[in-house]
């Protein structure tokens, strides 16, 4: 009757414990347990062993290293037999298989007590648990590549257009997003957010616009995400999402053809400047009046190429690439234009710099980076056939082009906006470019402090309407502004 009641008492005693080992077990399957290391130490304290978790080759992932005999390990793991015991040397061993997506791992549990019911249990329940997670794991590992690929993809396809190989876009983009870049146009917007939230925000992007957009973390700005659509419907998706979300803003380019994309990322950032300032925290690039436009378009058009005719003697393909880089460059700094092409800064620098050699002028000139700025656009956005190559007016240069009526009363106008300034703002900014746009420099020539100088210039960007202290589109006009009205020298070209 004693043999009976210890038996009853021990039967008792065990029923009572395992909820116990089974809730602990249980809560490393919580989201924040999720560790396989900490659940083999938790089997070493639950059953009173040593434990280690080995992978096919035989390396520890969790545990204690363990003496094993490598031929019965290497049958359990490739799954000939699911699990093995051994007894020996006052030790007694087992060795459970634990499968998993990719392979299968061995838990080897060793104690110097021989296996109960409740250590058997313990183990075979634990082994499960360890396979969940490895699976669980796994399975997330897997969608981060996926993730990571698929934005590595959409980044090419970025690229791609913004070197002007609309062709390969196209073809990258088919296979993934069927005719996504089927339409002829398409708009750029770019989401500025705090960077901790970028990833979130283009998760949202992608959502709502459901696939039907190219939606890329920016490589060169960690707050931005850049969004290309041909749909209408994108600019509606993209304003209620920042209106859910604070210290989100938005600025978008007008519609322009995919090879133009480089430029509706230029105008986009340029918007985004804007709607930092609007209350609804959204802007569109607004279509104001360029100077080119004011211009006789053959005249223009012939103009450019005697500009850039050296580089007409490379091959295509590296003309091409070039002035790719160049017009990105111009745009951004080399650094930014790298992370945009997926190249090495050194690499923009280089091409550049070649550019710089064959065109016979030095880009540390903000005049001269406007005037190369004004004839690589030019090439765009003039269509071959828009005037006769042997017309009177192809022969104009630039001072001629500058001096026309329409160009030098935009520019007075234009200029004319900082005269008001008491401060004399007009004559800091005027000798600000002439500098380099160095506040340093222009400090020194002026005989007053450089945060003045960044000041002045600061203040005229809401009076100008446009952004002056980030080079760019909008800081080449105003210097072509200033060529046009004789406040500054020209600049020499070996083309001209």
């Amino acid at each position: 009757m004693t043999g009976g009641k210890d038996t009853a008492h021990g039967t008792a005693t065990e029923a009572a414990g395992r909820p116990d080992w089974a809730r602990e077990l249980l809560e490393h399957l919580r989201p924040a347990g999720r560790d396989v290391r900490r659940v083999v130490d938790w089997l070493a304290g639950a059953v009173r062993a040593e434990v280690t978790l080995r992978d096919e080759a035989g390396a520890t992932l969790a545990g204690t290293p363990l003496p094993l005999d490598e031929t019965l390990a290497a049958d359990v793991a490739s799954g000939r037999i699911a699990s093995a015991a051994w007894d020996g040397d006052g030790r007694h061993l087992r060795l459970v298989r634990v499968g998993h997506p990719t392979g299968a791992c061995v838990l080897a549990v060793s104690r110097g007590e021989p296996f109960d019911r409740h250590a058997s249990d313990v183990v075979t329940h634990t082994a499960q648990v360890i396979e969940l997670l490895l699976t669980a794991h796994e399975t997330q590992a897997a969608g981060v590549r996926l993730r990571r690929a698929t934005a590595d993809l959409r980044l090419a396809i970025l690229q791609l257009l913004m070197v002007e190989d609309t062709v390969s876009a196209r073809r990258v983009a088919a296979g993934l997003w069927p005719g996504l870049l089927d339409a002829d146009t398409a708009c750029v917007y770019v989401l500025e957010s705090d960077p901790a939230l970028r990833d979130r925000l283009a998760a949202e992007c992608i959502e709502r616009t459901r696939d039907q957009a190219l939606v890329v973390r920016c490589p060169a700005m960690d707050g931005h995400v850049i969004v290309l659509s041909p749909r209408e419907a994108t600019a509606g998706d993209l304003r209620s999402l920042v209106e859910r979300h604070p210290d989100t803003f938005v600025g978008g380019s007008v519609w322009q053809s995919l090879a133009r994309t480089a430029t509706a990322y230029g105008q986009a950032v340029s918007a985004l400047a804007v709607a930092r300032f609007r209350q609804d925290k959204t802007a569109v690039y607004a279509e104001r009046t360029h100077p080119e436009r004011l211009m006789d378009p053959a005249a223009l058009r012939t103009w450019a190429a005697r500009v850039l005719r050296p580089l007409d003697a490379l091959p295509h393909h590296t003309r091409a690439e070039l002035l790719a880089t160049t017009r990105l460059g111009l745009e951004f700094t080399a650094v930014a234009t790298a992370k945009v092409l997926g190249v090495s800064r050194n690499t923009v620098r280089a091409r550049m710099d070649r550019v710089e050699s064959m065109l016979g002028v030095d880009f540390d000139d903000v005049t001269v980076r406007a005037v190369v700025h004004l004839a690589l656009h030019t090439q765009i956005n003039l269509l071959d056939g828009q005037g006769p190559a042997g017309s009177a007016a192809s022969a104009r240069c630039l001072t001629e082009l500058l001096s026309g009526p329409a160009v030098t009363s935009w520019a007075r106008q234009l200029l004319g906006r900082l005269d008001d300034d008491p401060r004399n703002v007009r004559r800091t900014l005027r000798t600000w470019i002439a500098a380099g746009a160095n506040a340093e420099r222009a400090a020194q020539t002026l005989g007053v402090h450089a945060q003045t100088v960044r000041e002045h210039v600061r203040s005229a960007e809401p009076v100008l309407e446009r952004q002056l202290l980030a080079a760019g589109t909008d800081l080449y006009e105003v210097a072509l502004a200033h060529l046009a009205v004789g406040e500054l020298e020209q600049p020499l070209f070996a083309g001209e």
